[in-house]
């Protein structure tokens, strides 16, 4: 009979993989755990121990990477400047103060004079409205008439409206809407970056647990020819058994140490791989050790394909961050194209200004006291900066528009694509652990044949290798639908088991 070729280890990384636009909103869990709050605060005692301790749940590296990995802790810090520019552009309707103080010290004209003004900008119209008081002293040279006062100063209050241009728009409440807008866009950021931070914390915890699980295999089919060595030889010495037997399990066991070897090697590369998301509180890595690792036992199981598909596509897709950040794209697109436009229009501004004496001494050719209002017009002829910038906007309002339009069609693609993922691994799971049940008896039964004197040692070492590839295949098998899980769990925007709730 043909021998059978030895066990080779695939990569543990081969796995489910989302595109581009998924991978930004990858799964927390691979089961619900306990919510998990959004505000930072500081790792429990209990739960630095646990990373350091064991055994490692995922709830655990949940945690621990939503309060202290590096770029969720950045996307907290982006959105904090996104609000700081929203308070910066606040500031451009702040009240202002302006004064004015001279003295004439020599010369024909001895006088002085103080003027303060306050202005306060507001929205509507792109008004502002505006109160002075000035108060003046001796005699002003013709130039400086208008601060002439008298005795006890003079008041006056005023506003400016914008009847063409900055009427409904201008800079100052494009940059207040558009930083409103973009804060919020900030927030989507976070979550976006905590779904895949989250969700390759826990690509590496269940990659970190197969590769315990695989090592777990290989030292069985490891112990279990070095037990036949010894066998083996008390038989070969004995006569019972030719040396060739001897030989061949030597060679088995050369093979078997090597798969090991392996299955140590990509064991200690996971959980590197999974202490980049384990910190403690000083934000130092905590790489897990194997006796870390959790009885699979124990672990929550994949709900059913029913319970998990209850949901419409329609409402998933609504409700994933990327289209609500493309929302607001679009809007701070078409504000900027309604701000250009804006710039288009004449200037056209009304003045109405109201003006008081208080006292007696100001001559009547400089009395400014009574009612006033006045208009200013002015308009470019030619208005190809503003064509410009104007087309400009036009064509990135449309260019959003179809990227929109693009990775809407794309997330529809990658949820389907999730499904059908979700369903055939979970199908795959059972099929192999029920060809490992079948592995396992085929050993059984080889080595019962064997002990009798009616099989052959090769059959035996045969039947052992396609078991531990059994075993070796329903651990991927399951590893591919707690993946596939996690998946769907972030297509869905599933908060609870996603520990973000």
């Amino acid at each position: 009979m043909r021998r059978l070729p030895p066990l080779r280890l695939v990569p543990l990384h081969a796995g489910i993989r989302l595109s581009a636009v998924l991978a930004g909103t990858a799964a927390l869990a691979f089961a619900p755990v306990p919510g998990l709050a959004q505000d930072i605060v500081p790792l429990a005692d209990s739960l630095e121990v646990a990373l350091k301790t064991g055994p490692l749940l995922p709830e655990e590296v949940l945690r621990s990477s939503a309060l202290t990995f590096p770029s969720i802790l950045e996307s907290f810090e982006r959105e904090a400047a996104a609000r700081s520019d929203q308070l910066a552009a606040d500031g451009a309707f702040d009240l202002m103060l302006r004064s004015d103080v001279f003295d004439r010290v020599t010369g024909f004209n001895d006088g002085g004079a103080v003027r303060a003004q306050v202005t306060q900008p507001l929205q509507p119209f792109g008004a502002q409205i505006f109160g002075g008081y000035t108060l003046s002293d001796g005699r002003l040279p013709t130039s400086q008439s208008s601060f002439n006062s008298p005795e006890f100063g003079r008041v006056n209050v005023g506003a400016l409206f914008s009847l063409l241009r900055d009427s409904n728009i201008d800079p100052r409440r494009f940059a207040l809407e558009d930083t409103r807008l973009a804060t919020s866009q900030a927030q989507f950021d976070v979550m976006l970056v905590q779904l895949n931070a989250q969700q390759e914390a826990l690509r590496s915890y269940w990659r970190w647990v197969a590769a315990g699980e695989e090592i777990r295999v290989f030292e069985e089919l490891l112990e279990i020819a070095e037990a036949r060595q010894i066998g083996l030889t008390r038989e070969v010495n004995e006569g019972a058994r030719a040396r060739i037997a001897l030989t061949e399990n030597e060679q088995n066991l050369l093979i078997r140490r090597s798969l090991l070897e392996e299955a140590k090697r990509n064991f200690v590369i996971a959980a590197n791989s999974l202490g980049f998301f384990l910190r403690g509180t000083d934000g130092q890595m905590i790489v897990p050790t194997r006796e870390q690792l959790p009885d699979v036992t124990r672990l929550k199981a994949i709900p059913q394909i029913e319970t998990m598909l209850a949901m419409p596509i329609s409402e998933v897709i609504s409700g994933r961050p990327e289209l609500e950040t493309f929302r607001i794209a679009l809007e701070r697109a078409a504000n900027r194209v309604e701000l250009r436009r804006n710039d288009l229009q004449p200037r056209l501004d009304a003045t109405v200004e109201l003006a008081t004496n208080l006292g007696n001494g100001v001559p009547p050719t400089s009395d400014t006291a009574g009612a006033a209002v006045g208009v200013t017009f002015s308009v470019p002829l030619q208005r190809r900066e503003a064509r410009g910038r104007l087309q400009r906007a036009e064509a990135e309002l449309r260019e959003t528009e179809l990227r929109r339009r693009r990775v809407a069609d794309q997330i529809t693609t990658e949820v389907g694509n999730i499904i059908e993922n979700l369903s055939a691994n979970l199908k795959i799971a059972t099929l192999a652990d029920a060809e490992v049940k079948q592995a396992t008896a085929m050993v059984q039964a080889e080595r019962t044949r064997f002990r009798l004197g009616a099989g052959e040692f090769f059959l035996v070492n045969a039947r052992e290798e396609a078991a531990a590839n059994a075993q070796i295949k329903a651990i991927r098998a399951k590893l591919a639908g707690r993946l596939a899980e996690a998946s769907y769990n972030a297509a869905t925007m599933n908060l609870p088991a996603l520990g973000l709730e």
